[in-house]
């Protein structure tokens, strides 16, 4: 049995439990107002509901769970919590909620609880809005139409049939069959991406029956719009201002929609631009506005398309961005020749804007020089002095200004103004050159000259004064003028010592003076020389050009170099080139080097003007590979081959310096000469290779041949720019060695032939033409009244005459025997210039004189008595028969003995013409001096009769008439011939 103090504690925790219910029962407020619709457009549910009014007036904290659902069978899809306070105002409470997937696809549903103090009420019933897919109408739709939505984001559509149609196909690039039939078919695209100009399309078709079977719409993807880049505000007279800003790339969707720009003001909360809308066409968007009174601005420039917007903040002080007008207007006032004043108007005139500005000219050599204004005003003529100045030469000049206080920029530049300047006499000096060439009485000095660095001609119709004067003798100084654009000429002068000197003149006036001495030389030594030999050394050249280096000393002021870019032409284009005292090479470019061209350059030193010849240098700005020798085989044995290439030349006609000789040789037994090296050819080839290092060694034997053996041959000049390939070569055979074991038994035999050739040869010879040989008589002809020593006369019965011949006087004047008496030289040139006489029979029998061997029927007559081998001179009057020519020279005279005339008796002598006074005479020639030693044995006959016929007297009966027979006798050689006969 429960006592009374157990009682009162039931009793207590009873109490307590009933009033703990009842407060929780009185703090839950459940919705007591539910309404749900949609906005199609934005793709949105708006939902409206509200709680009870002691909700509200005790102003609690309240948090409602919101849930939406789709289809009828209620999937939850969307689950928020809100938070709001309530107010006493008794408002109902909003929510909003966008859908993924079109409101139209599906019916959606919505329900709400509430919770106050951990304790939820009970749900709400569902508010549904229903879905185009339970609507009775035959026509298919798709959902969304035309939708924007953001690279990257996921897309969702459906596609609705009509009443009694089911979706058979869905099209997205391709087409998807659907697998299980329904009226509605709800799709997602993932992660899209950007497509086509225009969007991309989304079909669907149905199966079942209606008016239309298929349907479509465009999807746009796109990205929000840039950020506004490179903005910059601006003023140009201070009266209106303007905005710039580049759009960016994303300025459109699909091509469809184009972002646009807003532009607001904070200090004056005004809009200033309102929908500027970009264009593919125009990069940068634009601004303006009127100024009034207001000089700074605080701006915000927002971009926005469908997909959202993007702002940025800057602000502007119209006084610091002012961007002037372009000058105008501009013309010049002559000063000087190297001064010009220029003046030009700016812009605006009603409103005073501080200026400088900058003058921009523009030389004719493309320099650019740059003169600064002082301060000007826009309303008023602005001016500048130009000083400094090429005379007569073109400038052109323009202007540009900006603002003096808060530069900003410049403006744009004005319209040139083209002027030239006045003429001035030309500045600088001419650089003057030389070429000196000896000829007879003097020399040639051809003259070359050029502007130095900083030479000017001033002027139109530039001409060059050129003056010479002897330095040694008190002459009147010479002097030519070339006209430009001429630039050499050439002067003779004589052996002294010159001095030259040139001038440009226009018509103002002239240059300096430019001047060089030509030193003095003999007849014999004109021409400038380094030494004896005159020698010239070798250079090489780079990639940069030729280096000339020589032996720099004190006496000089000075170098030149000169050289001929084509040396092988005419003129050769003399170039030189100068270098200071302390200088001992200059490196030589010139765009005219050839490769495979030999230049000569000479280097002087120069002094006062006066230039002297120090070195001669040759070389090459590259050498190149040399021709091929013509090479031929000038000896070869079973054992060895000899190559010659005589004919090779090695001068400058080659492309470089010729430093030697490779010979090739290749066989089938390999590489095994002695002094040889092994060489890879490029195509794969091994040879043996003999080098000769002496490019005027221009043969070679190659030894320790294989007899009997096939070799290929090559011979291959090199210079420093190496060798040809080896494309060419000579096949030889070495001799087989069994032949050389009779070349001992051939040797021996040769000689022992040719001796008795010879011997046999003789033995027939003197037995044919000198069987009889008749010894002279050592006495000599002698004179009446006029002898020599032991000399006796000679009667005409004890010998046969060397010659006799019959000839009326008719005949004698046509043959010309007799002459008057020349003078000792025209003896000597008669008989030098006379030709072998020979007896040429006509057709009356008679003999007439011929010059010339190749006749037919003609023969000569030679005692050989009075022809030996004793080593006398040719005296000036020799015989006419050992004289023997190739030209047909006239009839000389007889010949008559040495000293014919001076040995006579004047008293005892009958003149010549005398004794040709008769019809017929005979006429004895005879032969007294020995013949020179050149004369040929061979070539004479041999007399069979004795006799001593030394000398004739003019008294003497002679013969007057002989026989055929009586001429055969006296000759080896028979004939019937009637003629002349002559001893020689």
């Amino acid at each position: 049995m429960m006592n009374h103090f157990e009682l009162q504690t039931l009793l207590l925790c009873v109490t307590t439990c009933f009033c703990i219910y009842h407060t929780k029962e009185s703090h839950v407020f459940p919705v007591t107002f539910l309404n749900v619709s949609k906005n199609s457009t934005l793709q949105r549910l708006l939902v409206e509901w509200d709680v009870s009014d002691s909700a509200h007036e005790s102003e609690q904290e309240m948090v409602f769970e919101i849930q939406v659902s789709q289809t009828e069978e209620k999937n939850v899809v969307w689950t928020e919590y809100y938070n709001t306070t309530l107010s006493k105002l008794n408002k109902p409470l909003f929510w909003s909620w966008d859908s993924e997937l079109p409101l139209e696809c599906a019916s959606h549903s919505v329900r709400i609880r509430s919770k106050v103090a951990e304790v939820w009420s009970p749900w709400s019933s569902w508010k549904t809005v229903l879905g185009l897919d339970t609507s009775d109408d035959n026509e298919p739709l798709i959902f969304p139409e035309d939708k924007v939505v953001q690279e990257g984001s996921n897309f969702t559509f459906c596609c609705i049939g009509g009443k009694n149609q089911k979706v058979k196909t869905i099209i997205i690039d391709t087409s998807y069959p659907v697998s299980t039939p329904k009226r509605t078919i709800v799709r997602t695209i993932n992660k899209v991406t950007l497509g086509a100009a225009g969007g991309q399309a989304i079909a669907c078709t149905f199966a079942g029956p209606g008016y239309k079977n298929h349907i479509g719409t465009l999807l746009h993807v796109g990205r929000l719009p840039d950020e506004p880049k490179n903005i910059f505000c601006e003023t140009r007279d201070m009266k209106t201002a303007k905005c710039t800003w580049k759009s960016g790339n994303n300025i459109y969707i699909s091509g469809r929609y184009f972002a646009q720009y807003k532009l607001f003001d904070w200090f004056s909360q005004k809009t200033l631009c309102f929908e500027i809308q970009a264009s593919r066409s125009k990069e940068w968007c634009v601004c303006s506005w009127v100024i009034h009174q207001q000089m700074t601005y605080n701006f915000t420039l927002t971009a926005e398309n469908k997909l959202g917007k993007k702002s940025v903040n800057f602000s502007f002080d119209v006084a610091h961005r002012v961007y002037p007008f372009q000058p105008s207007d501009l013309w010049e006032e002559y000063v000087s020749a190297s001064e010009v004043k220029l003046y030009w108007t700016m812009e605006p005139r009603e409103k005073a804007i501080d200026l400088i500005c900058q003058i921009e000219n523009n030389r004719p050599d493309e320099k650019v020089e740059w003169y600064n204004s002082s301060v000007v005003h826009s309303n008023t003529y602005a001016n500048i002095m130009i000083s400094g100045l090429q005379p007569y030469t073109i400038h052109k000049f323009r202007i540009r200004c900006g603002a003096a206080k808060h530069f900003w920029k410049w403006s744009e530049w004005s319209k040139n103004l083209t002027i030239t300047t006045k003429e001035a006499a030309p500045s600088g000096k001419l650089d003057l050159w030389r070429d000196i060439t000896p000829v007879v009485g003097g020399r040639n000095v051809t003259l070359f000259w050029k502007q130095l660095p900083g030479f000017q001609a001033n002027g139109r119709n530039i001409s060059y004064e050129i003056t010479w004067e002897n330095l040694e003798e008190v002459t009147e100084p010479e002097h030519i003028s070339i006209s430009a654009p001429h630039n050499s000429t050439r002067i003779c002068i004589g052996y002294h010592s010159y001095r030259i000197s040139i001038t440009a003149k226009n018509h103002v006036n002239s240059s300096s003076p430019s001047e060089i001495i030509i030193s003095g030389a003999t007849d014999n030594d004109a021409e400038e020389k380094i030494s004896a030999t005159d020698k010239e050394e070798r250079v090489e050249g780079t990639d940069h050009g030729i280096w000339i280096h020589w032996q720099p000393k004190d006496t000089f002021d000075g170098y030149i170099v000169d050289w001929c870019n084509f040396p092988n032409s005419q003129p050769c284009d003399l170039q030189w080139k100068r270098s200071g005292f302390n200088t001992s090479r200059v490196l030589i470019k010139a765009v005219a080097f050839v490769p495979g061209v030999r230049y000569h350059f000479r280097v002087f030193g120069s002094v006062a003007n006066k230039a002297s010849l120090l070195e001669k240098k040759i070389g090459y700005s590259k050498e190149l590979p040399p021709s091929d020798p013509d090479v031929k085989i000038i000896g070869l044995i079973p054992y060895s081959v000899s190559l010659a290439w005589d004919s090779y030349r090695t001068d400058e006609t080659q492309p470089g310096f010729i430093k030697g000789y490779n010979i090739y040789v290749k066989s089938l037994q390999g590489c095994n000469f002695k002094g040889s090296t092994k060489y890879m050819a490029p195509d794969g080839l091994v040879w043996c290779k003999y080098t000769i290092k002496n490019p005027e060694e221009k043969r070679f034997t190659v030894e320790h041949l294989v007899p009997n053996t096939a070799y290929q041959l090559a011979v291959k000049a090199f210079t420093g720019g190496g060798e040809t390939p080896i494309t060419q070569t000579m096949n030889t055979h070495a001799l087989d060695d069994r032949n050389m074991r009779y070349l001992p038994l051939v040797l021996g035999i040769i000689p022992f032939v040719l001796i008795t050739a010879i011997c046999f040869w003789k033995q027939k010879w003197l037995k044919d033409y000198c069987s009889q040989i008749p010894s002279p008589d050592t006495k000599v002809l002698s004179f009446d009244g006029f002898k020599v020593a032991s000399e006796t006369e000679l009667k005409v019965s004890d010998c046969i005459p060397d010659a006799v011949t019959l000839e009326s006087k008719s005949e004698a004047k046509k043959l010309n025997l007799w002459s008057q008496r020349t003078t000792q030289e025209e003896r000597k040139t008669a008989v030098t210039d006379s030709s072998w006489l020979s007896l040429v029979p006509n057709e009356d029998r008679d003999f007439t004189c011929s010059s010339s061997d190749s006749e037919a029927g003609f023969w000569h007559l030679k005692n050989p008595v009075y022809l030996s081998s004793a080593a006398h001179d040719c005296l000036p009057y020799q015989n006419l028969h050992m004289l023997h020519t190739s030209e047909p020279q006239p009839l000389p005279l007889l010949y008559q003995p040495q000293h014919d005339i001076e040995i006579m008796n004047k008293d005892t002598v009958v003149p010549q013409r005398e004794a040709m006074s008769g019809d017929t005479s005979l006429i004895y020639i005879s032969q007294m001096e020995v013949p020179c030693s050149g004369t040929r044995l061979n070539d004479l006959y041999c007399s069979t009769e004795p006799g001593e016929c030394l000398g004739y007297n003019r008294n003497s009966d002679l013969v007057t008439s002989v026989s055929d027979g009586d001429l055969e006798q006296y000759s080896p050689i028979s004939t019937g011939t009637t003629g002349t006969l002559l001893l020689d």
